[in-house]
């Protein structure tokens, strides 16, 4: 299956327990590319390099051997071998990640893997890059977005009773830097569907997705048998390290 479902929008919308519903319920294969941001930075952090100098990050963005698992049931992260799905939720790891995803040697790196992974298609992938820049090409693009209090209520929820205020000024910081940096900001497609999820459950939400994507799947399917070109619009690849 050809089909690719770009899934935007900042922290706390929805994205990923939405991206993985949507991916099980088609059979699609899925990709977190926040959590590939995350490992980058949980690796530098680890190794002493300086998050606040652009230049060091930089200079050792190319060492970190990351693999990530696409299965939505089970998604995986490593590094080096070494799985770091917890870690890499950490608030050291969330106090830094924009920072060194803002480093363009960084942002070329993952986005070249991420296009790796996603191939041919087949696969939901959430991020805040990818309608417009990961997989531009991409059948289904959807923003989701929810008010600034209810992304602060859901995320204070993962972190086990954190302070929604202190939450929602984080959300806010890290909001302000992905919107602003000079390169792949966080930006709504123009032709995205825009989705907010503040008054809708989880259940809601994925069967609208599921609705806007079970329209193009008879003309992605349809498509399959070209091999032209990826739906990242980028020639296709396979990457052994992407599965």
């Amino acid at each position: 299956m050809t089909l690719v479902i770009a899934m935007d929008g900042p922290s706390g919308s929805g994205k990923s327990s939405v991206s993985k519903g949507v991916a099980r319920a088609l059979g699609l294969r899925y990709l977190d590319t926040g959590a590939m941001y995350r490992a980058m930075t949980w690796w530098m952090l680890h190794e002493g390099v300086p998050v606040d100098d652009p230049a060091a990050i930089a200079a050792r963005a190319g060492e970190p051997d990351l693999n990530s698992g696409t299965d939505p049931a089970a998604p995986t992260i490593t590094v080096d071998g070494v799985d770091v799905s917890g870690p890499i939720r950490g608030q050291e790891v969330t106090g830094a990640v924009s920072a060194v995803a803002a480093v363009p040697a960084v942002r070329e790196r993952l986005v070249a893997l991420q296009r790796e992974i996603i191939g041919a298609g087949g696969i939901v992938v959430e991020g805040r890059d990818i309608g417009t820049v990961v997989a531009p090409a991409a059948q289904v693009k959807i923003y989701l977005t929810a008010s600034a209090e209810a992304r602060a209520q859901r995320r204070s929820a993962e972190l086990s009773g954190a302070s929604i205020t202190a939450t929602q000024a984080d959300l806010a910081r890290r909001d302000r830097l992905d919107s602003t940096r000079k390169v792949d900001p966080l930006a709504q497609a123009a032709d995205a569907i825009e989705l907010d999820t503040t008054s809708l459950g989880l259940d809601e939400v994925i069967e609208e997705v599921l609705r806007i994507a079970r329209k193009n799947l008879a003309a992605a399917d349809g498509d399959s048998a070209s091999p032209a070109r990826s739906l990242t619009g980028e020639p296709p690849q396979r990457s052994e390290t992407s599965e």
